[in-house]
């Protein structure tokens, strides 16, 4: 004997609702990201909804720390600190998974300067 009367109707329910939260989540992320600027970049895909989590580079630890409290009140999103970026950047969190996969920190670090918002600096000889 069960002592939920119908588990078939509370699992429906549970799963309607659930498409109610992901659905006002991907509401909030839409809203983060146009208060960044970050939709009217060229550069930013359009596809991130379709994203199972979403990787957002950020260029130095103040902005980070800016945008901390975000990442807790929006679910599906993760940050990372890239000093080598020059701007705002947004990934799949898969890639960033899958390139830092087995790598040291200083593979990772190296990995930064160039990929993942990374620009290679270049120093300018007068």
């Amino acid at each position: 004997m069960s002592t939920i009367i119908n588990e078939n109707r509370l699992q429906t329910t549970f799963k309607n609702l659930d498409q109610k939260i992901s659905k006002l989540n991907d509401q909030k992320i839409v809203a983060f990201f146009e208060s960044l600027g970050l939709l009217e970049r060229k550069d930013v895909p359009k596809d991130f909804l379709n994203w199972e989590n979403i990787l957002i580079v950020v260029p130095n630890r103040h902005v980070s720390h800016e945008l901390k409290y975000y990442k807790y009140t929006i679910s599906r999103i993760s940050f990372l600190t890239n000093p080598y970026a020059d701007q705002i950047h947004i990934f799949d969190l898969k890639d960033w998974k899958s390139a830092s996969q087995n790598k040291t920190q200083f593979q990772i670090r190296e990995m930064l300067k160039t990929n993942f918002g990374g620009v290679k600096k270049v120093i300018k000889e007068s």
